[in-house]
């Protein structure tokens, strides 16, 4: 060691640990380093979300501004959006239209579209006419009635249409915007009459409308739209009536109309009754009945009936000259040889007790109507023709209840199709003779409805209802009734139209042959061409069977379904009602039935006989080959007609008719091929 170092001895320096500086070296380099690393790190997340992101172009279809709302990191451009592949959930909203929310899937896809529809919110509209109280329909479906406001519809295109009593239907295609707006429509309705003028010599002549009574000439009368029948009607004058085609809003002036002098009235009966009378040679009917005699000259009057002698004298009568008249005829007799069992049963003679027991009559030469009855025993009814100068022979065993019931044939029977058909035995009725036909003073009558004499014998089956489509397609799949004007024809319990006379007797023949029932028609290459009236298979209904089932009401005869005044009151057939007038043109004014086309099969209510829609809701094929009756003609028993001919009868109205004369019982048509508002029911013999 140095001495000198001695002298300087070590001192110690001040010491500071590192840590007192260092933070303080740190603190000043910290804060540009993480900026700096912060920086880079943005950039590689924008980097890699570009590098990353693929092209979206939503296209939305709406008229008003849209706001578009994903669920992800977008970086839009226009309707265009950078977004990474996944699925997204996209909402989007404007105003009128109802929000859409949808998911949305971005593939690896460069560009890629997706196209948003965005649905409008409903419209409202506001619909006012003139007069007010107008049904609305839109597309068919009732909405209410004028005036509407704030009716709620969604956008698109409708068909309007309007409809008001007495006025034309409006129709118009309906452009709904939607998006919440506002509509309003004013429509002014036309009127659906015109006037008609009318005046008459003499003056004060009643007038009727389609029966019914409008006014006194002269008149001004509002006519609806249509076909319709005008009558003039006055005390001391005879009926005028002509057919009128109304057009709505062009008035017709008939002019003046001079009536002519009324004929005389002749209230004309017979004893006994049921003579045919003929006036100057010409069949007027039986009686009793009322004669319509021209004034002012003679005429010829003759009575004549079966088995007794003809009555003739010559009669006149003034203008409107009414008076009553009673023939007694004189009988052509002869003796009937009645031998009776038991004895004390009683005898009648067209309805007369005429004793008990055994005994001989002298009776008028024509048809007899016999009954023999006693308590316990079976009734026993007979038709007899006493012949003057030769003695008939009735012998007449009765049998009892029991006996009776076993020998009788059913009152009903069911065919293999599951129809329902009646017995009916007209000779057992008061009306087993009558008259088919109208009177020519009856209002409504056509030219081929001439009264004409018939009698039905033969017991008979009756179909209750009109064959159905379901019923039908079992003889024929592929059969179609149609639609009218988006109405159907077609359904299973609605009657079968469209079909020809010749298919409804083919359906007879195949229903008989399918119950081993001996054909009614003859056939040949699969053509009708004729019929075997000895056969008890199935048939259309004659002419005469028809008419007296339809009509026949006891001891009358009716001129409608629902009795002798027109128009009904209540909903008693299927006819064109006021529901209808779209589909028919004329409808039967101020009538509802609540079917616009057919309905289903026995919807009304049956007739006093048990059957349904006889004079409604589609018209019938009957047997027989379309003539008009002779007028003068004898007295026809079961007449059935022709055995073939180019045209057939069509008896009965349907859903299609409205006016008088189409709706009494009384109505002929005729065809051969199907219509739409034509169908069957089925009958057959009983024996």
């Amino acid at each position: 060691m140095n001495p000198q170092d001695n002298h300087n001895p070590i001192q110690p320096s001040a010491f500071e640990p590192l840590s007192a500086h260092a933070p303080q070296a740190q603190r000043q380099r910290h804060p540009w380093r993480w900026a700096l690393g912060a920086v880079a790190l943005l950039f590689l997340l924008i980097m890699g979300f570009l590098l990353s992101a693929r092209s979206l172009q939503i296209s939305v279809q709406a008229s008003a501004p849209v706001d578009i709302d994903i669920d992800a990191i977008t970086l839009p451009f226009g309707n265009r959006y950078l977004i990474r592949p996944g699925v997204y959930r996209v909402r989007a909203t404007a105003e009128g239209y109802h929000p859409l929310e949808i998911s949305v899937t971005v593939t690896d896809e460069d560009s890629q579209r997706s196209e948003l529809v965005m649905a409008p919110l409903p419209g409202k509209l506001d619909i006012v006419s003139q007069p007010s109280g107008a049904r609305v329909f839109i597309d068919e479906q009732h909405v209410g009635d004028t005036p509407l406001q704030s009716l709620s519809v969604e956008a698109g295109t409708y068909t309007l249409r309007l409809q008001a009593e007495r006025y034309l239907a409006h129709e118009q295609q309906l452009e709904v915007e939607g998006r919440n707006s506002s509509q309003q429509f004013t429509i002014a309705l036309q009127p659906g009459w015109a006037e008609v003028s009318v005046s008459s010599t003499p003056a004060g002549a009643q007038i009727l409308l389609d029966g019914e009574v409008a006014g006194v000439t002269p008149a001004k009368l509002e006519v609806m739209q249509g076909e319709h029948q005008l009558m003039l009607q006055h005390p001391t004058h005879a009926d005028w009536q002509q057919d009128l085609e109304i057009t709505a809003g062009m008035a017709q002036d008939l002019g003046n109309i001079t009536l002519q002098a009324a004929a005389g009235l002749l209230q004309l009966d017979s004893q006994p009754s049921g003579a045919n009378v003929t006036l100057d040679g010409e069949f007027q009917g039986q009686t009793p009945l009322e004669l319509a005699v021209s004034p002012g000259r003679p005429h010829r009057l003759s009575l004549s009936k079966p088995g007794y002698r003809r009555f003739s004298e010559e009669i006149s009568m003034q203008a409107a000259q009414r008076d009553t008249r009673t023939v007694r005829l004189s009988a052509r007799l002869g003796e009937v040889n009645f031998r009776i069992s038991p004895a004390q049963a009683t005898l009648r003679i067209n309805g007369v007790p005429r004793g008990t027991g055994s005994q001989v009559l002298s009776l008028p030469a024509v048809e007899q109507r016999v009954e023999i009855a006693l308590d316990g025993y079976a009734t026993v009814n007979r038709r007899i023709t006493p012949r003057p100068g030769l003695q008939q022979l009735v012998e007449v065993s009765l049998k009892t209840e029991a006996q009776a019931r076993a020998a009788r044939i059913p009152s009903q029977v069911i065919s293999a199709l599951g129809q329902t058909l009646l017995l009916f035995d007209p000779a057992q009725s008061p009306n087993a003779d009558f008259t088919m036909g109208a009177s020519r003073r009856e209002p409504g009558r056509r030219a081929n409805e001439v009264l004409h004499p018939v009698a039905l014998r033969r017991s008979f089956y009756l179909q209750t209802t009109e064959v159905t489509n379901a019923q039908f397609r079992l003889f024929d799949p592929k059969h179609d009734s149609g639609q009218i004007e988006g109405n159907s024809l077609n359904r299973d319990h609605q009657p079968a139209v469209q079909v020809s006379w010749q298919q409804a007797a083919a359906f007879c023949n195949w229903l008989s042959k399918r119950e081993g029932l001996p054909p009614f028609y003859r056939e040949s290459n699969g053509i009708i061409t004729g019929y075997n009236p000895s056969a008890t298979g199935y048939r259309l209904p004659s002419e005469a069977e028809w008419a007296w089932a339809a009509r026949s009401n006891g001891a009358t005869l009716l001129k409608f379904p629902w009795g002798d005044t027109f128009p009904p009151v209540d909903a008693v057939e299927n006819y064109a009602d006021n529901t209808s007038a779209y589909v028919t043109g004329r409808i039967l004014s101020g009538y509802r039935d609540g079917h616009v086309v057919s309905a289903p099969v026995g919807s009304f209510p049956a007739s006093a006989r048990g059957l349904y829609d006889m004079g409604g809701n589609v018209a019938e094929w009957v047997h027989d080959v379309y003539i008009i009756p002779s007028a003068n003609g004898d007295t026809e028993t079961d007449p059935l007609g022709a055995q073939s001919g180019d045209n057939y009868v069509i008896r009965g109205a349907s859903w299609s008719h409205s006016r008088i004369g189409e709706l009494r019982l009384s109505y002929r048509d005729y065809g051969q091929a199907g219509r739409d508002d034509v169908g069957f029911r089925i009958a057959r013999y009983a024996e």
